[in-house]
């Protein structure tokens, strides 16, 4: 449909990239199939040279995964996409890809724990140098710049601690020393932070939290324009296998229609928790996006359409007070994962975050009084008093 990029999100979330078979279902068909026929030799000859349009093998390409792929870029604004196994499938494709040995990262030392291992640790391996600095400080990033530097990698909400970068200014100084930006917009959802309109070049997600959002299985997506996709990405992807399968791309179909509801009622809420843990006594540091209290509000306004299903405060008691806290929820269920329908809260110190250094740890603002709670769909009285509860 020409017009499809002229609906709403809430239409593109329901309606995007879908395509039909013979029969008209209404919901989206599941091709679960490893491989594909041709009708003579000729056909599969002219299939494999491009010759002819069509799929050839699932790991390249099936029309399940086609459609969320669709979806996603309609979405997003881009003009092309893969959909992988995971999050950390999509973070380590869309780097791995287009660096080799020589090259240079620089990126935000705010990051999940699995990210900042992939580039402070995994990269190393194949001779690609990365460089940590301070997301926050632009000066940091200026400083950081190397001849070599290839690659610009950050995310914007961070996890845990909600930091933000400023997208528009890294992006900026990525393409004057002729880097691309790549941007993890996990926290912030498609719905509410446009990475690819405020300059970056590569945009990551973890379909497994908000686009699936019911913790039922994994997923990842990269979005970029068409050039980039085809000269970087396009023979990575098909040649070490990171491929979703129909399956979840069929279950991530189905999430993407209820995507628009759940995170905006997911941010009602999360915003009266906020508001109402804000000030509170033994809520040492509240850090929410929406909230004026946080320190980079005025950044949040300018390139975030609200804050977050996300929430991170401290306690002042430490691990301690913090485990005795989270021990006593009833309501909010103890996970690392996040952006799901169940309230989830984790002590990343111990868990999402653990193998930092503890000195490493505190300079990114994860202390071991730190809990990030992901907010669900439930009333929001019932997780107010649930927390007030456990709170004491």
């Amino acid at each position: 449909m020409t017009f499809e990029n002229d609906w709403h999100p809430e239409t593109k979330l329901v309606h995007g990239g879908t395509s039909r078979s013979q029969f008209g279902e209404t919901s989206e068909a599941m091709y679960l199939t490893q491989g594909f026929v041709y009708e003579t030799a000729e056909a599969a000859e002219a299939r494999f040279k491009g010759d002819e349009d069509g799929y050839v093998y699932s790991r390249y390409g099936n029309p399940t995964v086609s459609m969320f792929q669709e979806r996603m870029c309609l979405l997003e604004g881009a003009e092309d996409a893969r959909a992988t196994a995971s999050g950390m499938a999509a973070v380590t494709a869309a780097i791995g890809c287009q660096v080799e040995h020589g090259d240079h990262i620089v990126a935000a030392h705010a990051l999940f724990g699995s990210c900042r291992w992939v580039v402070e640790k995994l990269m190393p391996k194949y001779g690609v140098e990365c460089t940590l600095v301070d997301g926050k400080n632009l000066n940091a990033w200026k400083a950081a710049v190397k001849p070599n530097t290839k690659v610009f990698f950050l995310e914007s909400p961070t996890n845990p601690t909600l930091e933000l970068v400023d997208i528009k200014a890294v992006a900026d100084l990525a393409h004057e020393n002729g880097a691309k930006l790549v941007v993890d917009n996990v926290f912030a959802t498609p719905l509410y932070q446009h990475p690819l309109k405020l300059g970056a070049d590569i945009v990551v997600y973890s379909a497994t939290k908000h686009i699936d959002g019911q913790g039922r299985c994994l997923g990842g997506i990269i979005l970029a324009d068409k050039e980039w996709i085809n000269e970087n990405l396009h023979d990575y992807y098909r040649h070490t296998g990171p491929s979703l399968s129909p399956f979840n791309a069929w279950t991530l179909l189905k999430g993407l229609e209820t995507l628009s509801v759940r995170v905006d009622r997911q941010t009602d809420t999360a915003e009266k928790i906020a508001t109402a843990l804000n000030g509170q006594k033994k809520v040492s540091k509240m850090i929410y996006p929406g909230l004026d209290s946080h320190a980079q509000f005025d950044l949040a306004q300018r390139q975030m359409r609200r804050g977050s299903t996300l929430l991170a405060f401290e306690l002042a008691g430490g691990k301690q007070e913090a485990f005795e806290f989270i021990n006593k929820l009833e309501v909010v269920s103890i996970s690392n994962n996040l952006g799901d329908a169940k309230s989830l809260i984790t002590h990343p110190a111990t868990t999402t975050h653990k193998n930092l250094a503890k000195d490493e740890r505190i300079s990114v603002g994860i202390t071991d009084g730190l809990v990030r709670l992901s907010v669900g769909l439930e009333a929001a009285d019932d997780l107010i008093e649930d927390i007030d509860r456990a709170l004491g």
